[in-house]
């Protein structure tokens, strides 16, 4: 049972934002106290990577753990509505096959791809470490 009515939970929903969320911030300070510059939300790309590296063909995802569907029994923040299931189902389904379009078509590109989950940045070092083997290294990454 929602604790909203459907008008305040629409509401809700609506105002969160697309770009420049909080782990986004934090995923870009973390760049650039390593020293790496880069670009955000390259329109030209398949899904508008978060943080691009045009020079390096990297691009990086940074994605909340709800709305991209994080599949990991171990991540609480994706758990899915029990109210309105089918239609959450197939909103975060449709979002989840997106994901996977863009990426593949990222790669078609030449670019290599990363992806770091919402709930992955509460460690910090292992983030920084990921950051770093994946602009210094070769591979194509996605999580």
């Amino acid at each position: 049972m929602d604790i909203f009515d459907p008008q305040m939970r629409s509401r809700v929903m609506s105002s969160v934002k697309r770009k420049n969320t909080s782990p986004e911030l934090k995923v870009r300070g973390l760049l650039w106290n390593l020293g790496f510059r880069y670009r955000l939300h390259a329109a030209e790309l398949p899904g508008k990577p978060d943080i691009v590296f045009r020079k390096r063909r990297k691009a990086i995802f940074v994605h909340g753990c709800f709305w991209h569907g994080h599949d990991n029994e171990l991540c609480r923040k994706a758990k899915r509505p029990n109210s309105r299931r089918d239609f959450w189902d197939k909103k975060l389904d449709k979002n989840i096959a997106r994901d996977r379009v863009n990426e593949a078509a990222l790669i078609e590109l030449g670019f290599s791809v990363l992806v770091l989950w919402e709930c992955d940045l509460k460690d910090t070092r292992s983030v920084k470490a990921r950051l770093i083997d994946f602009l210094k290294g070769e591979q194509v990454v996605a999580d």
